[in-house]
């Protein structure tokens, strides 16, 4: 797959998710194979902090769902991922899933690749999400293609936000350009 959408939120259709899908829309349009993944409902165990990943080069947890989610970032040439705002950062479902992402820093199994930033805040925060988010990024030598930040609570109330709409489709663009530079 060449673009992968995940939504680090615990709502399965809320405003995270409904932003990350307006970003992956353009290359979904495109023709370009795109695939969005929802962590809710997914069971990600915290990273344990035990080391055995630098020699077995993969987490050693096993019996939970982010394994077979970050094969498909692995395999993946852009990645869209985005958490709803807790308390001025990412939430805790979306942290655990990148901290567990250290067992593939040893080898750097996702260096090389593009990243989107996204970050949904009621009223405040995005900003200090965003920044853990492309932390994370950075760690793992994405190169980054932007980041983009919404408002809402209510679901679906990040699609009022025309502001982060436009700016989604801008950075949705910028997948299109890049992975078909000669699209019209």
């Amino acid at each position: 797959m060449k673009v992968l959408g995940i939504s680090g939120s615990m709502r399965k259709d809320g405003n995270t998710a409904h932003l990350v899908k307006e970003i992956l829309k353009p290359s979904e349009e495109a023709g370009i194979e795109t695939e969005f993944v929802s962590l809710a409902g997914k069971k990600i165990l915290p990273c344990l902090g035990c080391g055995k990943c630098k020699e077995k080069k993969w987490c050693v947890i096993e019996g939970d769902d982010w394994g077979a989610i970050a094969q498909k970032m692995i395999d993946c040439e852009v990645l869209v991922i985005g958490s709803p705002v807790y308390y001025y950062d990412v939430c805790g479902q979306l942290k655990n899933f990148i901290d567990r992402t250290y067992s593939l820093y040893h080898d750097r199994k996702l260096a090389g690749r593009r990243g989107i930033a996204v970050a949904v805040n009621a009223s405040a925060g995005a900003d200090r999400a965003v920044k853990t988010i492309e932390g994370f990024l950075n760690s793992h030598e994405f190169a980054s293609l932007g980041a983009v930040t919404g408002k809402g609570f209510e679901e679906g109330e990040v699609m009022d936000d025309d502001n982060a709409m436009a700016h989604a489709n801008v950075v949705g663009g910028k997948i299109v350009r890049l992975l078909r530079p000669h699209h019209d």
